[in-house]
């Protein structure tokens, strides 16, 4: 299939070419990349009480709708989507011998002639209805959605008043995040919007390499033509992929500035960032600042939430506890984080494949329970295909959501950890990309409790077959146990080391099973 879809787009590619779209003509841009910080417009910070230091951004508390929402759904979507090869197409077609190098001289051609520019074009959107997306996306049981702004990819998804290359300018010429937000806030959802640009600056800049071998050796990728110097940057010698070595001042000041105006435009109650907080004070700045427009926009009340990584070898900016909600990268922990934090991760592949493998609804509904008994949300990508529909796959894995949510939700929503998360055998491997190595079954058990502490759940991850023994509960005092979406009275009894239910003649659904525990006074 891959071979099928590239074979189209390289045709489409071609027909594009004819059109004139092989040349893509550099755009005029709002802020050149080489401009003097100086000469750019500054959008100034506003006032409130967080200043662009640690010890007031320590006084940052996350809001109660962060903490009640726990599952939100991500749309981690742009150019790279074109392709169908996957995550980091950008970076990696310009890095000679990889597989996305091999993949872009098959389909499109050499990198010095046919570069990442002559793909925005071919990114259309054609089918994309964020309307009817969100609304599945709800019954599901999201209840914030997030918006990628922009990737390292250097190529902004909204009407950008710093960057000429954004998407209402060239590819699909649709204000994606605008749109985005509109069918969110019509959902009832809270909205978000990811930024991954702060280390666009080195990420990208294996543009500016050349062939070391074969017949195109020494010749000068596209990325070297000083036409595209605002979307490809001017000439360094910084290709890492992590957080750029002393980049210019400059390059903070335009972060700054995109991500402020994107901010300023569409007053998200989430931002993310992939990374900890970049560039020092401009960063902090850039925080402050989203923190008290949020307060400004909420009536002086604080709803912000800004997701940062906690990267030990500091390559990927600051992160200091407490100042922020710590996001954690297909990642399950081990134990009970006593501030609320995010795992987020994807379907599949963080961007379009068409031979991707797929996470079933099980899954996605084991991740959720484990990342809320520990005081998390689950923050998740489907993948979108370039015309922005999602797959069978991803369509199919919702649907199953919409069927365990309102049977099961009132374990999941609003709801604290315990005293402890759980028992079982399965745990989280506490790395970042380590959320397949746990297999949950019904023997693994998670809880979570009301908020006044007198309703537990303890929540099955699985279908039993046979009697349930939880040990966690063995000598408590309990008044009455159900089972969430059944009737039929529930057998129990207590043991000297667990609390035994008798397995249900009928189960009210699938994936994983929840039983509403009320204690005794």
């Amino acid at each position: 299939m891959m071979k099928t879809i590239g074979m189209v787009v390289a045709l489409l590619l071609s027909a594009a070419a004819a059109a004139g779209c092989r040349a893509v003509p550099a755009p005029a841009a709002a802020t050149s990349a080489t401009a003097p910080a100086e000469a750019r417009p500054t959008l100034p910070m506003a006032d409130g009480p967080f200043k662009p230091d640690w010890d007031s951004l320590r006084q940052y508390r996350c809001p109660e709708w962060f903490r009640d929402a726990k599952f939100g759904i991500w749309a981690h979507w742009g150019p790279q989507s074109v392709t169908g090869a996957g995550d980091w197409y950008a970076r990696q077609m310009y890095v000679e011998g990889t597989t996305d190098y091999k993949f872009h001289l098959k389909h499109y051609g050499h990198p010095s002639v046919l570069g990442y520019k002559d793909i925005v074009p071919l990114w259309k959107a054609e089918n994309f209805d964020p309307d009817r997306l969100m609304e599945k996306y709800k019954n599901a049981g999201a209840k914030y959605f997030v918006s990628m702004g922009v990737h390292h990819d250097n190529f902004d998804l909204w009407n950008s008043r710093y960057h000429a290359w954004n998407a209402v300018k060239m590819g699909p010429k649709k204000d994606i995040v605008g749109l985005w937000a509109a069918a969110a806030h019509k959902q009832g959802l809270r909205f978000g919007v990811s930024e991954h640009l702060e280390r666009s600056y080195s990420w990208f800049n294996t543009n500016k390499g050349a062939d070391k071998t074969g017949p195109k050796a020494g010749v000068p990728y596209d990325g070297n033509d000083p036409k595209y110097a605002d979307f490809y940057f001017p000439p360094h010698d910084d290709d890492a992929q992590v957080y750029p070595l002393n980049p210019p001042d400059w390059w903070k000041k335009q972060w700054s500035d995109r991500i402020q105006d994107l901010v300023d435009q569409y007053h998200p109650d989430l931002l993310y960032t992939d990374g900890g907080i970049p560039f020092d004070e401009v960063g902090r700045s850039l925080l402050a600042h989203f923190y008290n427009q949020n307060i400004k926009q909420h009536a002086g009340q604080l709803e912000a939430v800004y997701n940062i990584k906690n990267i030990p070898d500091h390559r990927h900016g600051d992160y200091v506890e407490g100042v922020a909600v710590e996001d954690l990268e297909r990642r399950l922990l081990k134990g009970i984080k006593d501030a609320p934090w995010q795992t987020d991760t994807s379907i599949g592949d963080w961007f379009y494949r068409p031979d991707d493998r797929y996470k079933t609804a099980t899954t996605v509904i084991h991740m959720l329970v484990d990342v809320v008994s520990k005081n998390g949300n689950l923050l998740i990508n489907f993948t979108q295909r370039p015309d922005g529909i999602l797959s069978p796959e991803s369509e199919n894995v919702l649907d199953e959501l919409a069927a365990w949510m309102p049977i099961n939700g009132e374990a999941i929503f609003a709801t604290r950890p315990w005293r402890t998360y759980g028992e079982g055998a399965a745990q989280g491997k506490d790395r970042n990309f380590s959320e397949g190595k746990a297999t949950f079954t019904a023997a693994d058990i998670r809880f979570t409790r009301s908020k006044d502490g007198h309703t537990l759940y303890a929540i099955l991850l699985g279908v039993p077959a046979a009697p349930v023994r939880i040990q966690s509960l063995a000598g408590e005092k309990i008044a009455r146990i159900t089972l969430l979406g059944s009737a039929a009275p529930v057998q129990w009894k207590q043991e000297p080391d667990a609390l035994v239910i008798a397995p249900a003649t009928q189960w009210p659904c699938q994936h994983a099973v929840a039983y509403r525990v009320t204690l005794a006074p």
